[in-house]
């Protein structure tokens, strides 16, 4: 016991000074004392009757060998360092999801959103198009909001018609409210187009920010937590919205541990009072790993139907950094058209990765968007070809309703070979105080996954959804096999 003790405790020093936790150095005992028992031979023993010397000995030459065998594999795998280095290169396919990604250009910190090329929807004819929606509200009679207690007196039948009748107000006082808004914006925006061409050098149209405060958006909580989980320290207001500091959730650290390893900033700042810039940069290190990703881009307006893109982005990939340049142009060739095309360059090691695309995006209405996106990357001679298409659905009284849903579909050729996806996302509001998201992915190869997220303020709808949440916990630990996290 005293000795696998003292054994344990020296290879814990020795982990702990060369900060490797998984090194095993191997202990050896000997016997020094001149008094100590001998055999026949005269060799020193251990008390249990070991001869030392010869296991020390075996001990030393058994660790040399190991060492020649670990520099000879050393050499070897220098000389495939090539094949190495092309193994570090992820499939082409990485790259074309990456570039086939939509992206919003920068706004100025006083564009209201009043007319953008990356509008695919006018407020104006959403708001307008139902003027008798107004004048009703203004007509409306006095409407005297009950208290909890005064709701639970009325009967079934009258709670449905206050409950009717306080969701139509509400619609209609939202809608009401977003016109002035909006005729707000344009009056302001008109207004500063008549009085500032230039901004001054003493000028600083961001230090309005500095007196308000704004709420830290919420953390993400954890799929299992309880009432001892840090995210609520973090909660804290900001004093500028274009300028976002956070720490880095860990999802895969300790209960009851902080589980936070790197941090995250994002900025955003408009150059020369004319040209909107934006930079988000997450930085991730422990005792093992260090990585690094940065998006940075700066968009130039041409007017209100057409903008230019230019961006540089840095990310770690299979323990290399990438560098990516990219650009794109952006135009309304028609009232409910988006055009979009941009170029990318990638450098990854020795390797460069170019990719072109081709964006399309059509408003049908008022609440259908259909959208098609198509590109190829090409390096060292291989390439590969993707299409994506997409359906956007919104609630009929957007947007003061915010349901919606997406039908999409993508295909990707390479090494001749097709691959297939569909995918569906929908976020719906079932009754007055509960929303349901639904997210489904299938492929060609028939696997996919279906994620059913639903959220409530009702007591007894949260019981229903923590029972049926005890009910496939119980379930998966019965069946294994069903669980897909299962090993």
């Amino acid at each position: 016991m005293v000795v696998s003790r003292r054994t344990h405790a020296i290879q814990q020093s020795i982990r702990q000074i060369t900060n490797d936790p998984q090194i095993q150095n191997p202990v050896a005992l000997v016997e020094n004392h001149h008094l100590c028992r001998r055999n026949a031979e005269g060799e020193k023993m251990l008390p249990d009757g070991l001869i030392w010397r010869r296991l020390l000995l075996l001990l030393c030459f058994s660790l040399k060998m190991i060492a020649e065998i670990d520099s000879l594999s050393t050499r070897r795998a220098s000389s495939a360092s090539f094949l190495g280095r092309l193994l570090q290169v992820p499939p082409i396919p990485y790259f074309l999801s990456s570039l086939l990604k939509s992206r919003e250009h920068p706004k100025r910190s006083n564009d209201h959103n009043v007319v953008s090329v990356d509008s695919d929807f006018y407020l104006d004819e959403l708001l307008n198009g139902d003027q008798e929606d107004e004048d009703d509200y203004d007509q409306l009679p006095p409407f005297k909001p009950l208290s909890k207690s005064q709701v639970a007196k009325l009967s079934k039948e009258q709670q449905i018609l206050y409950f009717d009748e306080s969701d139509y107000r509400t619609k209609l006082l939202q809608k009401k409210q977003l016109k002035e808004q909006l005729k707000g914006f344009k009056e302001m925006k008109k207004k500063e187009g008549d009085d500032n061409d230039i901004l001054s050098d003493d000028d600083h149209p961001d230090d309005g920010y500095d007196t308000d405060r704004y709420p830290m958006p919420e953390w993400t909580l954890p799929s299992s937590f309880d009432s001892d989980d840090p995210v609520y320290r973090y909660r804290c207001p900001v004093s500028t919205p274009n300028l976002l500091v956070r720490a880095v959730y860990n999802p895969d650290g300790w209960d009851h541990d902080f589980g936070f390893d790197g941090v995250s900033v994002q900025h955003s700042h408009d150059v020369a009072n004319k040209y909107p810039a934006s930079l988000w940069v997450q930085v991730n290190k422990d005792k093992r790993e260090f990585t690094i990703h940065l998006d940075s881009s700066m968009s130039v307006k041409h007017g209100d139907y057409a903008s230019s893109l230019a961006g540089f982005d840095i990310q770690t990939i299979m323990n290399q950094l990438s560098y990516t340049l990219r650009g794109e142009t952006k135009f309304k060739n028609f009232k409910k058209n988006i055009t979009t095309g941009g170029l990318s360059m990638t450098f990854l090691g020795n390797s460069m990765v170019a990719g072109a695309k081709l964006e399309d995006k059509l408003l049908v209405g008022n609440r259908l968007t259909l959208s098609g996106n198509t590109g190829a990357v090409s390096m060292r001679g291989d390439a590969a070809y993707g299409v994506i298409m997409e359906a956007t659905l919104r609630e009929k009284s957007y947007p003061v309703g915010q349901g919606v849903a997406t039908l999409g579909a993508s295909l990707v050729k390479w090494h001749k070979e097709w691959t297939m996806a569909a995918n569906l996302d929908s976020h719906v509001s079932v009754g007055r105080s509960s929303n349901m998201s639904v997210h489904v992915d299938v492929n060609n190869k028939l696997t996919g996954r279906v994620s059913i997220k639903a959220n409530t303020s009702e007591q007894l709808n949260i019981a229903l959804l923590g029972t049926c949440s005890v009910i496939m916990y119980v379930w998966n630990k019965m069946h294994p096999s069903a669980d897909p996290n299962a090993e």
